[in-house]
């Protein structure tokens, strides 16, 4: 989207979590790689980026960076927003610039609009300031990526609207746009994927529960649109309307199906290999998209929200997984006004169509480094003329075996892999290649493979021969073997560490630049200094409401407290209250063993003497969270002991000079 380049010749391949050691999949984008917002930044205007940012390589986020791949340097003057790939939108992983940064412990607070507001600060204060300045915004929400965290203002606009379930609405959701003629008359609803249960099939229980998912969707989605109104509202405050260019892309390229086929109230479940019951999630349906929830709806309304398309994200091979609606507004450089647009275009048509409107050259040297060419073609020459013919007629398409080629109207993929499942449909040498006329048929309904053979294999050359310059092969269709950079063949910073000092003011460490405590025997001994008052906070914390773990005093008794995936808390806590002065807690976990997950018991001691003493029967096998962090003093996040709490609230009242964590 920013670089203009395919996605592996940015070394983008692969996502920061699951990046691999093959050149196209490292997550580290190049400094021949420049992004757009650089070019813009050295021609003269204010840039600035908010919300979700997803590009800095696992490894890298942390004080010890490097930081060639934050948002500061990659042509941002100004960054507020997460580094992950999600955030809990009730209580982000935020960041100004480089520096994390509290959210307020507000309950009425929301990261949209809190992005919002820091967007629209930015935009008028740099205009009041240089008025004749030109600016370039990046506004990445976190909608509708998970989790669907939403007001519930918003949830009740769409009470009862999804009653009729996801067969009725994906047909109905087709005839609606046959009717406003974004999609062709004729067009053919294919049949929806293996393992999407049909709605009438399905118990009131799961009727009820799954309704209620997609309510929390539809209602996150209209926050999301009324924020980004405010945002363009602005420039409109400002006068600078007319020769403002919105290039407004609706997707988080295509629906998500990673809810698998019930949906999650807590999406660390899913990473962790833990399942949840309709039942289970039946009993907090009511909260569903609040504060107490981590949510995802079920890949149902993903496969209904993708249609008239087959699939949903992760599937690279179908349209439904890579194409969305896309609004492009520009009223002094385009006269044409609410037209479609039918040309054959791709992400990478983005940044090079952003240059031509400012009317810069794409750049051959940037900070002395030589640029790799642009890869997408400007789509301006589309802007006044609808038939005019297509330049974007060639492009590959690969996400973890999924993969296809577009070559003049023609399409051959190879569905590899659904997005709900680790286990891939076939291997890579025996997958069964497609073939569809997209001019003739949108929704890739019809299979042609066998009535065009000789088509059929001049495409698959083609994608081979547009892998090859593209750093595509080898072709790695890893999944969650992925998440273990041992196993990926990625940096690991803590690789072969077996212990980590820590002390009060640490925070926002992520799990990927913190020692590994999972799976194993650890001990974690704190040094700490209490006054006076009754010693009260957080030590050290790992995680928080939805999985994690901490060491903490309450009422001057100090306790560990298992966080199992938000379903499950085992707490150990001393009875005697510690004395004022010098303390030393140790907790020891002493692992089962036996595989991944598994059990074992969790001792406290207080300077030295065994005070409390507990079995933990589950652990986390893969990950805490994919947004709390590791804490020394405070918990910034969301709490992993409610009575605790997070923010102020939970701030340690004396001193820790000292917390080591070592593991076995």
């Amino acid at each position: 989207l920013k670089s203009g380049r395919n996605h592996h010749n940015a070394n983008m391949g692969a996502i920061a979590d699951i990046a691999t050691g093959f050149p196209g999949y490292t997550s580290q984008i190049p400094q021949a790689v420049t992004p757009v917002a650089e070019t813009l930044r050295l021609n003269g205007y204010n840039t600035a980026a908010f919300g979700k940012w997803h590009e800095t390589a696992a490894w890298e986020a942390s004080v010890s960076g490097p930081f060639d791949r934050r948002p500061l340097r990659q042509g941002f003057d100004e960054f507020y927003g997460f580094l992950g790939g999600e955030t809990n939108q009730w209580a982000p992983a935020l960041y100004h610039g480089n520096t994390p940064v509290e959210p307020p412990h507000d309950p009425n607070y929301h990261f949209m609009t809190d992005m919002t507001d820091k967007t629209i600060a930015w935009i008028k204060q740099q205009h009041a300031i240089t008025p004749d300045k030109p600016f370039f915004v990046y506004f990445a929400p976190g909608a509708m990526h998970a989790p669907h965290h939403v007001p519930e203002s918003y949830i009740r606009h769409f009470k009862g609207k999804f009653d009729q379930g996801w067969d009725a609405m994906r047909q109905n959701t087709l005839n609606k746009q046959i009717a406003l003629g974004v999609v062709p008359q004729g067009t053919k609803l294919p049949p929806k994927p293996q393992g999407i249960k049909d709605w009438n099939t399905l118990s009131e229980q799961e009727k009820k529960l799954f309704a209620r998912q997609a309510e929390v969707f539809a209602g996150f989605l209209e926050m999301a649109d009324y924020e980004i109104s405010r945002v363009i509202k602005t420039v409109d405050e400002i006068g600078e309307s007319d020769n403002t260019l919105v290039i407004y892309i609706a997707g988080d390229n295509g629906t998500s199906a990673e809810g698998t086929m019930d949906g999650l109230y807590n999406e660390n479940t899913f990473f962790n290999g833990v399942k949840e019951s309709v039942p289970q999630m039946s009993k907090v349906m009511d909260k569903w998209g609040s504060a107490q929830t981590y949510p995802h709806m079920a890949a149902g309304w993903a496969i209904a929200f993708d249609a008239p398309y087959t699939w949903a994200k992760q599937t690279a091979s179908d349209f439904g997984g890579t194409k969305v609606g896309m609004v492009v507004k520009w009223p002094k450089g385009i006269s044409s006004k609410g037209e479609v647009r039918e040309q054959f275009s791709h992400v990478i048509d983005i940044a090079p169509t952003i240059l031509e409107a400012a009317h810069l050259p794409q750049p051959t040297i940037i900070n002395g480094v030589k640029q790799i060419p642009m890869d997408g073609t400007s789509l301006n020459y589309s802007f006044d003329d609808k038939t005019a013919k297509e330049h974007h007629s060639t492009q590959y398409f690969e996400i973890m075996g999924n993969r296809a080629i577009y070559h003049e109207g023609w399409y051959a993929r190879v569905l590899h892999r659904a997005p709900w499942s680790y286990t891939p449909a076939n291997t890579l040498e025996n997958d069964v290649w497609e073939l569809y006329d997209t001019k003739n048929d949108f929704s890739l309904s019809t299979n042609l493979a066998d009535k065009y053979p000789e088509k059929l294999g001049e495409l698959k050359t083609l994608f081979i021969s547009e892998a090859k310059k593209n750093h595509v092969l080898p072709l790695d269709d890893r999944t969650a073997e992925r998440f273990v950079p041992s196993i990926a063949g990625r940096p690991d910073i803590m690789a072969g560490r077996k212990s980590m000092s820590v002390s009060e003011g640490m925070i926002g460490m992520s799990e990927n630049t913190f020692i590994d405590v999972k799976n194993r025997s650890s001990v974690i001994t704190a040094d700490i200094v209490v006054g006076k008052n009754k010693a009260n906070g957080i030590v050290i914390v790992q995680g928080g409401r939805f999985g994690g773990w901490t060491l903490y005093v309450k009422e001057g008794l100090p306790a560990f407290d298992y966080n199992f995936v938000g379903l499950e808390h085992t707490t150990i806590k001393s009875k005697k209250p510690l004395k004022a002065g010098k303390n030393t807690l140790r907790y020891e976990f002493a692992y089962d063993g036996g595989g991944r997950g598994k059990g074992g018991m969790g001792t406290l001691f207080v300077n030295g003497e065994k005070v409390a003493q507990n079995r933990i029967e589950h652990t986390t096998a893969a990950i805490f969270s994919l947004d709390d962090m590791t804490d020394v003093g405070i918990d910034l996040g969301t709490p992993v002991v409610e009575s605790v709490g997070a923010g102020e609230k939970s701030r340690f009242n004396g001193r820790i000079p000292n917390v080591t964590v070592e593991v076995k």
